[in-house]
């Protein structure tokens, strides 16, 4: 298959022959099928970068098993490759909460989750993503109900979602933030940043600061795609 030899990758790796050999060694093997053809979809798509790396996806789908997720929260879903892991991952009566305010990229992979028979276990809604957050929030049962939630969206809105997720997770539940490296950026200087990177810089790094001072969780930056974050919630 063809995307599973990239020409390019927004990974940290030092060279892209030891990505690829991470990928063809490690990650490819072992990828489901069904996401193998949501990756090739979107490798077509003018904003394939936004997709979640699969690397990382497997990290996630490890994640998933240890700690038997059942019910999750996806913020950001684009052609859905994580939301498509979530559902193949967690069991036949799981459920995933999936927020995204443009419906029309979910609409690329959605044909990909109908043949995978897991399209019963997304309850997709289409809108920002705090005031969905803030309408779950407005039912006491949604407090502490969530056991697992992967956010890839808006970076400026993080510490928000945050603040929301740790409310909806239980204690020991975990949550993933993408993109926490943000292309490297976070240790250049900003006078060396590009433009294009400059806000998004700013926002992770503010980010990244908070969650070292939250008492709430334990975590860990991996170096992996373009950086993600595990928090667990301690409290």
């Amino acid at each position: 298959m063809a995307a599973d030899k990239p020409a390019k990758h927004n990974g940290l790796l030092q060279t892209h022959e030891l990505y690829k050999y991470i990928l063809e060694t490690n990650v490819y093997p072992r990828e489901p099928e069904p996401l193998k053809e949501l990756r090739a979809l979107t490798a077509s798509h003018p904003r394939s970068g936004m997709g979640t790396a699969p690397d990382a996806g497997q990290m996630i789908q490890i994640l998933l098993k240890l700690i038997g997720a059942k019910k999750t929260i996806e913020i950001g879903v684009f052609t859905g490759y994580s939301l498509l892991l979530t559902a193949l991952t967690i069991p036949d009566d799981g459920k995933i909460v999936a927020i995204d305010m443009n419906r029309e990229s979910y609409e690329i992979g959605r044909p990909v989750i109908e043949k995978a028979k897991v399209e019963h276990k997304i309850d997709f809604i289409e809108s920002e993503a705090l005031p969905a957050l803030d309408k779950i929030l407005e039912n006491n049962d949604s407090e502490g109900s969530f056991d697992f939630a992967f956010v890839d969206a808006d970076k400026i809105n993080y510490i928000n979602y945050h603040e929301r997720l740790m409310r909806l997770l239980k204690v020991n539940g975990i949550v993933v933030y993408d993109n926490t490296l943000w292309f490297g950026s976070v240790a250049q200087p900003e006078s060396s940043t590009d433009d294009i990177y400059k806000e998004g810089r700013m926002n992770t790094i503010k980010f990244n600061r908070s969650l070292a001072l939250d008492p709430r969780v334990d975590i860990s930056l991996v170096p992996l795609g373009d950086g993600i974050t595990i928090c667990r919630r301690i409290c």
